[in-house]
């Protein structure tokens, strides 16, 4: 059964059984409130009857229960071994005398069928005048209020009908309001699936229900998509031109070689270092790209309370012994931060390493905090970076001067890098640069 069907019958039953269950409410509280009435309504009038009996005990008995019948039933004196006076009965009801008389020791209120019709009989001891005790009781028909009873029932059961036509209509507009955006979403992942191309549901602007907020969410994903699907063809229109290079190198010095290094030892020398060279970078561009392809949430994270100042420390000595240029690290004497030790080292060779191609001159790590957060700002007296360019400089693969870039061994990877594993590590970077002066990276950490 398709979802709309479901919801149609579903909300339509639900509905129609709230509506009987209603009705019948409504129909038994009024039975229920009807007889009771009726019964009162009796119990006063025997009573009353008894009292008018009694009161007038010297009057024919005969004259005393024709004047106190009631208009529309029998009212009748019933001795204790069952013998009953002549009953009295109105001319609608008189077969209602060849009903058995029976003596009731004690007040009784009920109702009774008799000849297919029903009755309120009300049974009342009393002492009569001789000192004997006689039941005085009445017995008075309750067909006005079955009839009534019963024309409530057929208005109840004919509402009810009635109300079952709105009801199943709703039902239907209900299932096509929920099914509507469904039915648009699977549209458009059918057209996205046929034509290849992403697609948005158009979303109604005054609503904020949760099929709008499905259909916002959608939508969400396909923005995410687009991004991640042009980010991908980018990344591999990018990758497939770098690669290219090294390779054509290669594949040139390998034909270099088979045609004429065994004739010249210089020439072989050559090729061999070019193929190397090249076979070095291809690794490095490699293995970059394998970390760019991670997730955020493929990264090995784990956050703890670091000392900036030594971990910053540790990292410039150890890129000095390996580069052999001065780094001067200065600034407060410890900083407590909140990051990941390995991915912070990482982010800082990465800074330093783009400083050291770059630039000839000493490199300052300077670092300070304010408030709430720390931070570690990388200075180098280089050849600097454009101003209109410093918006592009995280891009993957993007180099400023193409040979420039080649010269120095960069791929235009590294601050790509960086700039993702400072989202991983929840860090900010700000990139400052002069022509001709050098810049300025500063990474904000949460502090401790």
């Amino acid at each position: 059964m398709k979802l709309k069907s479901k919801i149609h019958l579903y909300s339509s039953l639900l509905f129609a059984v709230l509506l009987i269950v209603m009705n019948v409410s409504i129909y038994l509280l009024f039975n229920y409130m009807s007889l009771n009435s009726e019964i009162e309504q009796a119990k006063t009038e025997t009573t009353a009857i008894a009292r008018g009996l009694q009161d007038n005990a010297t009057m024919p008995l005969s004259d005393l229960l024709r004047a106190y019948a009631p208009i529309d039933g029998m009212l009748q004196i019933v001795a204790q071994n069952g013998v009953s006076y002549p009953p009295v009965t109105s001319p609608s009801q008189t077969e209602l005398s060849k009903k058995p008389a029976v003596f009731y020791a004690q007040k009784k209120s009920e109702i009774v069928k008799y000849d297919g019709q029903s009755y309120v009989l009300i049974s009342m001891p009393v002492i009569w005048h001789n000192g004997e005790v006689v039941n005085i009781q009445t017995t008075e028909s309750l067909q006005d209020t079955i009839i009534k009873l019963r024309s409530l029932r057929f208005v109840l059961i004919g509402v009810t009908l009635l109300a079952l036509i709105p009801v199943i209509i709703s039902g239907r507009l209900l299932g096509e309001l929920i099914m509507k955006p469904i039915r648009s979403m699977t549209t458009t992942m059918r057209d996205i699936q046929q034509s290849g191309q992403f697609k948005q549901l158009t979303l109604a602007t005054n609503s904020k229900d949760e099929l709008v907020e499905m259909g916002d969410t959608f939508n969400r994903m396909i923005e995410l998509l687009q991004s991640n699907f042009a980010k991908q063809e980018s990344f591999v229109s990018n990758a497939s031109h770098e690669l290219r290079t090294p390779l054509t190198v290669i594949e040139s010095y390998a034909n270099l070689l088979k045609r004429k290094g065994l004739e010249r030892p210089d020439l072989f020398l050559e090729s061999i270092e070019a193929i190397h060279s090249e076979a070095i970078r291809m690794r490095e561009m490699t293995e970059q790209l394998l970390l760019l392809a991670r997730n955020k949430e493929q990264w090995k994270m784990k956050k703890e309370k670091l000392d900036a100042v030594v971990l910053t420390a540790n990292t410039a000595a150890a890129f000095q012994n390996a580069y052999h240029r001065d780094v001067y690290v200065e600034g407060v004497p410890s900083l407590a931060v909140s990051s990941d030790e390995q991915l912070l080292k990482q982010l800082l060779y990465i800074f330093l390493d783009n400083a050291r191609k770059y630039s000839d001159e000493s490199i300052t790590i300077t670092l300070g905090s304010s408030n709430m957060n720390g931070w570690i700002r990388i200075t180098d007296r280089g050849v600097g970076i454009p101003k209109q360019e410093l918006g592009k400089v995280f891009d993957r693969f993007y180099r400023i001067d193409q040979a420039r870039s080649r010269q120095s061994g960069g791929l235009g990877l590294g601050l790509s890098l960086a700039k993702q594993i400072a989202d991983t590590l929840g860090a900010n970077i700000e990139m400052d640069s002069l022509e001709g002066v050098g810049t300025t990276v500063t990474i904000t950490l949460e502090k401790i």
